[in-house]
């Protein structure tokens, strides 16, 4: 066999396995409920439960932050994250955790945030001119 199909065959190969690796990756949004029925990673998507204590204490552990969410169907669960707590974390308007249930905490290890938009509270006047 040439050298040109022994590589043609390997980097076949390497597509499947990113191919593969992928696929399994996009899953689809999940409530607290859900969660406690699987044994694997799930995303959550919820609210910041802003009357809740958030803990985030650099000094101590930079990689843990613990705070409160609820999910779309309105349970309010203790979420561990495993991360440095994002910039503007309590201005977002929708968290996206990836993480599985260990007990009645969801321990996370990603967080995306949904911050407001800078335009929602703000009218666009368009100025018009007259025409005689």
């Amino acid at each position: 066999m040439k050298k040109i199909h022994l590589i043609g065959i390997g980097m076949i190969a390497v597509a499947i396995l990113l191919f593969i690796q992928v696929a399994g990756d996009t899953s689809t949004y999940a409530t607290f409920k859900d969660a406690t029925q699987v044994d694997k990673k799930v995303k959550v998507a919820g609210q910041l439960a802003k009357d809740k204590e958030i803990v985030y204490d650099p000094e101590v552990d930079p990689n843990y932050t613990s705070f409160y969410m609820r999910d779309a169907q309105g349970e309010e669960r203790k979420i561990v994250l495993l991360a440095a707590k994002p910039q503007d974390f309590e201005l977002s308007e929708q968290l996206v955790l990836t993480g599985k249930m260990d007990g009645d905490t969801f321990v996370a290890t990603d967080m995306l945030t949904k911050c407001p938009s800078k335009y929602k509270d703000e009218e666009v006047y368009i100025k018009s001119e007259k025409k005689s």
